[in-house]
């Protein structure tokens, strides 16, 4: 068993070295005047990646639906360097909000050479108990309105050979407990787009799709909800935006952040067993 072990992890080893040696070099330059709109800007994530863009001198939409915070944040990035910063409140809940953000920024940028799809509904972390009208509106804000964007910024993307960046989880991959709601539209989102990047390769399009698997992030509202019941370390939410970035610049297929979600990834279905009883020894209860 212990010989087995070390090949494994010898094995990861090297795949994560190949990969890395494997990466596209990122460019920082390519990102001076690119069009970009960021979803869920006003906080964590998103905020981190519109200062990142700013500071590599992008033209900016940002949205989410605090507007009063939005403007802050658009105010900070054109002091950062960035040479438009706009935003737009909106609600992705909406039937109708995702496609207005779309022409918003389309109107104001003159089309888009990449959308970051960001943004997520609050879900409590706790057993789930029927509650079937919250799953449905939870899938609306992080499945179907991610879909619906996608579709109406496509062609513009096409035009400008850009990309689609979509902020996914490894709860896209693997399953935990206390988040059956978010869990699903996660996998959802990871199927969906999984199979548009083949759809998009037999029509010869030229529009690139980066997935990216993130482990727990020191967001304020992923802290206030795992930090008496979770042993799970987290990581940067700047460094995880910089990731973002680098990976939908340089039009790679996926990123893994931190390291250790793709050796989850890779050995998911490996003693599956042992997986689940780790998983739930990991909780405080």
């Amino acid at each position: 068993m212990k010989t087995l072990t070390k090949v494994l992890l010898a094995s990861v080893t090297v795949a994560l070295i190949a990969i890395k040696w494997n990466a596209p070099t990122f460019n920082a330059e390519s990102l001076r005047g690119a069009r970009v709109l960021v979803t869920g800007a006003s906080t964590g994530i998103g905020e981190q990646m519109a200062y990142h863009y700013a500071r590599f001198g992008a033209q900016i939409v940002i949205t989410a639906r605090r507007e009063k915070v939005l403007q802050q944040v658009a105010e900070k990035c054109l002091s950062m360097g960035a040479q438009k910063a706009l935003y737009i409140s909106a609600d992705m809940s909406s039937d109708t909000d995702p496609e207005r953000v779309v022409d918003f920024a389309l109107d104001h940028l003159g089309g888009l050479d990449y959308l970051v799809l960001n943004h997520i509904g609050s879900s409590p972390f706790s057993m789930w108990e029927g509650d079937v009208e919250h799953l449905r509106w939870l899938m609306k804000v992080n499945f179907f309105s991610y879909a619906q964007m996608a579709w109406k910024a496509l062609p513009s993307l096409e035009q400008s050979k850009g990309s689609l960046i979509v902020v996914s989880s490894l709860l896209g991959k693997i399953t935990i407990p206390f988040v059956a709601p978010y869990v699903s539209t996660k996998f959802a989102l990871n199927g969906f787009f999984a199979t548009l990047v083949h759809e998009l390769a037999m029509k010869d399009s030229n529009v690139s799709i980066s997935t990216c698997t993130l482990g727990l992030i020191d967001t304020d509202s992923a802290m206030e909800k795992v930090k008496d019941i979770s042993h799970v370390p987290a990581y940067p939410a700047s460094e995880a935006a910089l990731n973002i970035i680098k990976t939908g610049a340089t039009r790679q297929r996926e990123l893994f952040y931190p390291w250790f979600t793709y050796t989850a990834t890779l050995f998911r279905d490996f003693l599956p067993g042992a997986r689940d009883y780790l998983i739930q020894l990991s909780y405080k209860l």
